[in-house]
């Protein structure tokens, strides 16, 4: 009569693939998120660029965002200092009246809505997003990712 059920090799190898499958699926979960972190930075530097002008508009004086580049973060009109996450990083060109130090720059909008124009950019690896702020019209567009 012969028993019946797995041998121990068969069990180990069954283990070891369990065991690769969750370390795939984590990786993708990984990667997933950190996809997720980017795309809800840059969209809430989009609503504070924005909510800037909107402020510049409606307060009829011009308003300034700042961002710091070796900080990682940003400041719109009025409200707190936001940090980026720390793989982030932040890139910014905008007119050089401007530029405070090397580290540190503004888009300054003004009451009839134009701006000092510029774009920012917001990469981790090679996937980099583009915040282009036009100076006449002061619109803030938000450019899906691309690579470098």
């Amino acid at each position: 009569m012969r028993m019946r059920g797995f041998t121990l090799i068969e069990i180990l190898v069954v283990v070891a693939l369990m065991g690769i499958a969750m370390a795939v699926v984590a990786g993708a979960m990984g990667m997933g998120l950190a996809g997720q972190q980017i795309r809800g930075a840059s969209r809430d530097l989009v609503a504070a660029l924005r909510y800037t002008r909107g402020q510049a508009i409606v307060k009829r004086e011009e308003q300034v965002l700042m961002l710091n580049v070796d900080d990682k973060s940003y400041r719109a009109a009025g409200r707190p200092t936001q940090t980026l996450p720390d793989q982030l990083v932040l890139a910014i060109e905008t007119a050089q009246q401007e530029q405070i130090s090397r580290g540190e720059a503004g888009i300054r909008f003004f009451p009839d809505g134009s701006s000092t124009g510029g774009n920012i950019e917001l990469a981790r690896g090679e996937t980099v997003w583009r915040i282009d702020i036009n100076w006449l019209t002061g619109e803030v567009t938000l450019r899906e990712p691309g690579k470098r």
